[in-house]
């Protein structure tokens, strides 16, 4: 691993990684030039990226958390998580949150292994913000499950 390293803003976002949580490039663009974007580099590649939203002075939102396909189930997601608590702890957050489709089964419990608890839903939001409909499992998408980590200081 070269490490995590924060974008700057000349530096290319990488929409290709995004777009393995997230739908459509329309709907990123919503958010990503409000995040802080770090990325993950192994070997010269990027291999997972995270976008962080300050929501106000004491919680932040996960908007976005991708691994590569490849590289998926071995920890990376975790160690991006961990990260993101770190990153969240230095500067004096209290709340991390993130969402997730309620029908998601395999993030939730990803989620709640790395600690965060549930913690509301966000009714009908992939039905508001996105164009087409999103059937995830032969399911249509309609609300986001949130989760929250709270941070020890």
């Amino acid at each position: 691993m070269e490490g995590l390293r924060k974008l700057q803003a000349h530096d290319e976002i990488p929409f290709q990684l995004l777009l393995l949580a997230d739908e459509t490039v329309e709907a990123i663009e919503k958010y990503i030039y409000k995040c802080d974007v770090f990325v993950l580099k192994k070997d010269g590649l990027l291999i997972a990226v995270f976008a962080l939203l300050k929501v106000d002075e004491h919680e932040i939102e996960i908007k976005n958390i991708a691994v590569d396909n490849n590289l998926q189930g071995q920890g990376i997601g975790s160690l991006l998580l961990s990260n993101i608590k770190a990153i969240t702890k230095e500067t004096f957050f209290k709340r991390i949150i993130v969402g997730t489709p309620d029908i998601s089964h395999l993030q939730i419990n990803f989620y709640e292994k790395n600690g965060f608890v549930k913690c509301g839903i966000r009714k009908n939001f992939f039905i508001e913000n996105y164009k087409l409909p999103i059937i995830e499992n032969g399911i249509l998408l309609k609300d986001m499950q949130m989760l929250e980590y709270l941070i020890e200081q």
